[in-house]
């Protein structure tokens, strides 16, 4: 792609987020989840494969489907209430319509199906941007209205995302399909407790994207797409096959690992409220998580391809892609543990 087109698209792209954080009414906070969605789908779309515009062609229809509906949510209310403010929900039907459209644009269980499909057509770069960035705008219209939406919707939306995104990964041997029901199992994590503690909803959030772009970005730099092809990354990077199996288990929330902190917050929060059911199906829900993660460090450790040899390859070649991205974010999703109170801090 054009270096030029590509700079115009990614200051869209964070133009469109920004423009959605600023936004106090809802036109202006619709207006910057278009700009979003425009600017995603010539990236989705680069590669002129069919996969690709199949998956570019189901975004879009799923993404102006949500769109569409928070307009007409913005206007009901405003119709009732006579004001577009964000703050002021005061139609049930209204908050209710604009929750549901929004876990459809990040892709919540049980409005989830779209997302393995359209991750699957997607580059591993892409898939990253869709998985990260495309959730920031829409997670930051659902803490602002949090307070106006049922609680027991966004309960419901969060079991059934963590057990949709726990069961839909155990069956299946692509990489990407993988990390998109990791995503939806992390996005029922972040909505199950956000009524009762924002701010571990941002935690969540924060540690979720350093460790989802760790894997990406490792995906990326092996060229893997499915699980068999993990256990070739051994012979041509040893370093690199070892940090990847600690941030997969970071992913399922095993400590001491960074992915354990937000998974420990969470579940302590639920259990004040005095939710211990709720509790327990979570963390129930979270080995279902962690058994597919557990396979994917199976095969990429503890196998080796029977195409190659157990030496040293002395033609390894060098990386030509910058590492720097890819060591932050593995070092972050590996070692914030011991930082927790100080987090916790920072986001109280």
């Amino acid at each position: 792609m054009n270096p030029y087109v590509l700079m115009i698209l990614l200051s869209s792209l964070g133009l469109g987020t920004t423009l959605t954080f600023a936004s106090s009414h809802w036109l202006l906070a619709w207006m910057g989840l278009e700009v979003n969605t425009l600017a995603i789908v010539p990236l989705m779309a680069q590669h002129h494969h069919p996969r690709a515009v199949e998956a570019t062609t189901k975004y879009f229809l799923i993404q102006a489907t949500a769109a569409a509906m928070i307009l007409f949510a913005g206007t009901t209310n405003a119709w009732t209430s006579g004001e577009w403010d964000m703050n002021n929900m005061s139609n049930p039907l209204a908050a209710t319509m604009i929750m549901i459209a929004l876990a459809l644009k990040i892709g919540l269980a049980p409005m989830h199906f779209w997302m393995p499909e359209v991750l699957q057509g997607l580059d591993l770069l892409t898939g990253l941007i869709l998985s990260t960035w495309q959730k920031l705008a829409p997670l930051a219209l659902i803490i602002q209205t949090a307070q106006a939406i049922d609680p027991l919707l966004l309960t419901t939306l969060g079991l059934m995302s963590t057990l949709a995104g726990g069961w839909g990964g155990l069956n299946q041997t692509q990489l990407r399909k993988i990390l998109a029901y990791s995503s939806i199992a992390h996005m029922g994590w972040m909505i199950i407790v956000l009524q009762y503690a924002p701010q571990l909803t941002l935690i969540a959030l924060g540690t979720y994207i350093f460790m989802t772009s760790a894997a990406f970005l490792t995906l990326k730099s092996a060229s893997a797409t499915k699980i068999n092809m993990l256990a070739m990354i051994w012979p041509n990077n040893p370093t690199l096959t070892a940090t990847t199996a600690l941030v997969l288990l970071s992913l399922g929330g095993l400590p001491p690992l960074t992915g354990f902190m937000p998974k420990w917050l969470i579940l302590q929060e639920m259990t004040k409220q005095g939710l211990p059911i709720t509790a327990t199906i979570m963390a129930l829900a979270a080995l279902l998580s962690l058994y597919f993660y557990l396979r994917l460090c199976y095969a990429m450790t503890l196998t080796i391809s029977p195409n190659t040899t157990n030496s040293f390859t002395p033609w390894r070649a060098q990386m030509t892609q910058s590492s720097m991205p890819l060591t932050l974010s593995t070092t972050i999703a590996l070692g914030l543990l011991p930082v927790t109170p100080a987090i916790l801090m920072l986001a109280t």
